[in-house]
C-alpha cells in the first residue's frame, strides 16, 4: 500500500533514527525534522539539509540563504512557504550538526534512504524541480562533476529541472566569479517558476 502524504508527514515528523548520531556531534542536538510539503505542490526545492537557524525555527530556508534563494526564484515569503504549492525536500530533514571544527556535517544518507522513495511517489507530478547544491545534484541528477560544471550545464535539464549552487553567503565569491549565473540562468529560472506556479 502506498503511503499518503499525510501519513508520511506524520511519520517523518516523529523520526528519531539519527538521535545517537546527532548526540555525538559537536552540537549534541536532538533530531527535529523540518517537514514542508503538501498535496498539489507544483515546485520542488531539493536541497542539502537544514542549518542551525532552520533547526531552531522549524521552517526551511528561514535564514539568509533562504532570502537569497527566494530572490533567485522571484518568490515572496508567502509564496515560498505555501506548502500546497512548494515542496521542500532536502537530502536530510534534520540539521546534521557541526564537527569539532565548526564545519557543517554532511546529510546522513539514512534519511534519504528511509524517506525519499515513498515521498516522491506520494508527491506525484511536480512541474519544476530545483536542485540546490552538490548533494542534491549528485543524487537527483547523477552529477559526476562539481557544482560549477553542473550548474553551468543547466540548459541540459530544462524544462523540468534546474540545478543551482547553494545560496549560502559562503558562495558570494562564486557568484562574482560566475556572472553568467545571474545574467543567463536566473531570468530563465524565474520564468519557469512563474509558469510552474500558475
Amino acid at each position: 500500500m502506498t503511503d499518503t502524504l499525510d501519513d508520511l508527514s506524520t511519520r517523518l515528523s516523529g523520526c528519531r533514527l539519527c538521535a545517537d548520531r546527532f548526540a555525538a556531534t559537536a552540537t549534541r542536538h536532538a533530531p527535529r525534522p523540518v517537514v514542508w510539503f503538501d498535496r498539489g505542490a507544483r515546485l520542488l526545492i531539493a536541497g542539502q539539509a537544514p542549518g542551525l537557524k532552520v533547526h531552531e525555527r522549524g521552517r526551511p530556508f528561514d535564514d539568509p540563504s533562504g532570502t537569497r534563494l527566494r530572490d533567485w526564484l522571484g518568490l515572496s515569503e508567502a509564496q515560498f512557504w505555501d506548502r500546497s504549492r512548494i515542496a521542500i525536500v532536502p537530502m536530510a530533514f534534520c540539521f546534521p550538526g557541526y564537527d569539532a571544527n565548526g564545519a557543517d556535517l554532511p546529510p546522513p544518507p539514512l534519511c534519504r534512504a528511509t524517506w525519499h522513495d515513498a515521498l516522491f511517489e506520494a508527491l506525484g507530478e511536480i512541474r519544476l524541480r530545483v536542485y540546490v547544491g552538490g548533494y542534491a545534484h549528485r543524487y537527483h541528477l547523477g552529477a559526476k562533476t562539481g557544482v560549477t560544471e553542473t550548474v553551468r550545464g543547466w540548459r541540459d535539464h530544462l524544462p523540468d529541472a534546474i540545478p543551482l549552487p547553494h545560496p549560502s553567503w559562503r558562495n558570494t565569491a562564486w557568484l562574482k566569479r560566475n556572472p553568467w549565473f545571474a545574467d543567463e540562468l536566473l531570468p530563465v529560472l524565474r520564468a519557469r517558476v512563474r509558469e510552474a506556479m500558475e
